[in-house]
């Protein structure tokens, strides 16, 4: 088995947020140049008690960072604009209550006979 070696932290920050953790950790490349990894570490517990973490981890580059940043503004405003501040989830609201999705002689189970010509 290779022994994978992970790249010296230059400078780390950790967002805790719940049951998931963001780390945002600058690393060198062998060449000396700086990139960025961003983890996402979520916590998942067993009936037993015992429990595991599952992580997902994305490198970024320099030369991607303005174009991701962008990406991500355009998201974040999006969501912000069309849905506001608040959150909205079953999480975060013990009252809350999901819409039904049945309208009049349909239910969410069924399905409805569509041609293209109808898109």
């Amino acid at each position: 088995m290779a022994e994978r070696i992970e790249q010296e932290e230059i400078f780390s920050q950790v967002l805790r947020a719940g049951r998931r953790t963001y780390f945002f950790d600058v690393r060198a490349t062998k060449a000396g140049d700086y990139y960025l990894t961003v983890t996402e570490s979520k916590k998942f517990t067993h009936d037993d008690g015992s429990y595991h973490y599952q992580k997902h981890k994305i490198y970024l580059y320099k030369e991607d960072f303005a174009d991701f940043t962008e990406m991500l503004h355009k998201a974040t405003d999006y969501i912000i604009n069309e849905k506001g501040e608040e959150v909205i989830s079953e999480r975060h609201q013990k009252d809350y209550k999901k819409e039904e999705a049945v309208s009049e002689g349909t239910s969410a189970g069924s399905f409805t006979d569509l041609s293209f010509e109808d898109i």
